[in-house]
């Protein structure tokens, strides 16, 4: 059971980041006002309908939908590596969509907050369990010398 413990709870994490994807795509595609629009500095309308919310007509949410479906899909096959990568381009993107809203939107998504929350978290789970595997080996190779 602790061996399928870390690649679970990277899943249930990248699922909630799904959820949250999916909600800022809900935000994206509706012309109402928001649950998440609290004032003049946290609105995800206006994070979300703006020029920076597609890149190449897609919308950011969408490539979050996908991105977080990956993270689980190498989680549950057990790449590390590849995930330990592939969370390290997240948090990236994520870095540039937070500069993004403070800079040049100067408003905050709620939505997007979390996220940033939740690949932040991914990264350090995935960086653990990479580093066990490393360690791992380290010591197997000592142990055979």
């Amino acid at each position: 059971m602790k061996r399928y413990l870390i690649p679970v709870l990277i899943s249930v994490l990248a699922l909630a980041g799904v959820v949250v994807s999916v909600l800022a795509l809900r935000v994206h595609y509706s012309t109402g006002v928001q649950v998440c629009s609290i004032n003049e500095k946290w609105d995800c309308g206006i994070v979300n309908h703006s020029p920076f919310a597609e890149i190449f007509g897609i919308p950011v949410a969408d490539l979050g939908i996908v991105g977080y479906l990956a993270l689980a899909a190498l989680a549950l096959a057990g790449q590390r590596a590849l995930l330990f990568l592939a969370n390290l381009i997240g948090v990236g993107f994520a870095l540039y969509l937070t500069f993004i809203e403070e800079f040049v939107l100067q408003v905050w998504c709620l939505y997007c907050v979390i996220s940033q929350g939740i690949i932040g978290l991914l990264l350090l789970l995935s960086f653990g369990w990479l580093a066990v595997e490393y360690i791992g080996l380290k010591w197997g190779a000592k142990a055979r010398a």
